[in-house]
C-alpha cells in the first residue's frame, strides 16, 4: 500500500478575519482580513485617519475587536492584555517615539524584559541569587544587543542626548529585544530627514534578513514602501480598497484616487 504524505499548512504568524472596530457610532475599521506568514514584510498604507494605526492597537491589544478575531500563530488573543501580546511575540514601536526618557539607553532595552524576569517582588528586595543571575542575564543581553546595533557607545546616554534618527533605531532594537515573532513599525521614518531615511531602509532590511520575525509597516513616505515591502494592503476609511505588490499597489486606480482625487484620475 502506497502511504501518503501530506505536507500541513503552516500556521500564519498573524491571521485577522472580519475584523471590524466601532467607537460609538462611528466605524473605524470595517472587514478586515490578512494573514501575516513568517518573515513576510508586509505593508498597510492610506490617507490619514484611515485606520492604520487602530489596526495596529486592536493586534496589540490596546484595543479590543468589536467584531472578528485575531490570531497570532493560531491562538485568539480576544481580551488579552497588551503585556500578555508581547508575551505572545508581538512587539511595536509607535508614530511618536516612546522611550523612557529618564532611563539610560541600556536600561531601555534592560526594562523590556519585565515579563519574562522569573523572580518576584520579594527576589528583588532581597537580592536573591535568582534575582542577581536573571539581572545578570538580561544585562549581558542588552548590551549584545546595543552592539549588534552599534548603539554601545551610548549605552550610558538618555534617549534624549540622541540624534532623532539613533532614538528611532533605539526604539527598534528595544523591541526586538522581546524576541518577538511579529514587529509591528507605526510610520517608523516619522521625522526623519532623507539620510536618516535610507538608513532605516537599510536597518529594516537587514533586521528582515538577520532576525526571524515577521515586520508589518505602516508609512507615508511611499519610496520606503515601495522598495522594502513584497506586498501591500492599502485602506480608506476602514475598509479595504485594494492590496497586492508594491507594482501593483502604484498603478491601482483606486489607491491613486484616495490619495490624490478623483480629478487625478
Amino acid at each position: 500500500m502506497t502511504q501518503l504524505h501530506v505536507q500541513e499548512k503552516s500556521v500564519p504568524v498573524l491571521e485577522i478575519e472580519n475584523l471590524s472596530q466601532r467607537f460609538g457610532g462611528l466605524t473605524a475599521i470595517a472587514n478586515f482580513n490578512i494573514a501575516l506568514g513568517e518573515n513576510d514584510l508586509t505593508g498597510l498604507i492610506g490617507p490619514n485617519g484611515a485606520g492604520k494605526t487602530t489596526v495596529f492597537n486592536l493586534v496589540s491589544g490596546f484595543y479590543q475587536p468589536s467584531e472578528g478575531e485575531i490570531r497570532i500563530g493560531g491562538t485568539p488573543i480576544a481580551k488579552l492584555k497588551p503585556h500578555q501580546v508581547t508575551a505572545m511575540g508581538v512587539a511595536r514601536t509607535f508614530q511618536n517615539i516612546r522611550l523612557w526618557s529618564d532611563m539610560t539607553v541600556l536600561d531601555n532595552i534592560r526594562v523590556a524584559q519585565h515579563y519574562r524576569l522569573g523572580y518576584g517582588f520579594f527576589h528583588s528586595i532581597l537580592r536573591s541569587k535568582t534575582y542577581q543571575q536573571r539581572e545578570a542575564e538580561i544585562t549581558k543581553e542588552a548590551n549584545n544587543l546595543l552592539e549588534v546595533f552599534d548603539l554601545i557607545r551610548y549605552r550610558d546616554e538618555f534617549p534624549g542626548n540622541l540624534p532623532y534618527g539613533t532614538q528611532r533605531k533605539l526604539e527598534i532594537a528595544r523591541a526586538l529585544s522581546v524576541h518577538p515573532k511579529l514587529l509591528l513599525l507605526d510610520e517608523p521614518a516619522a521625522g526623519l530627514n532623507s539620510n536618516d531615511i535610507q538608513d532605516l531602509i537599510r536597518l529594516i532590511r537587514w533586521i528582515h534578513n538577520t532576525f526571524d520575525v515577521s515586520i508589518w509597516m505602516i508609512e507615508h513616505h511611499m519610496d520606503v514602501m515601495m522598495e522594502l515591502c513584497n506586498h501591500i494592503k492599502v485602506i480608506d476609511f476602514g475598509e479595504t480598497i485594494a492590496e497586492g505588490s508594491p507594482e501593483e499597489i502604484r498603478k491601482h486606480p483606486a489607491v491613486i484616487s484616495a490619495y490624490l482625487g478623483d480629478d487625478t484620475l
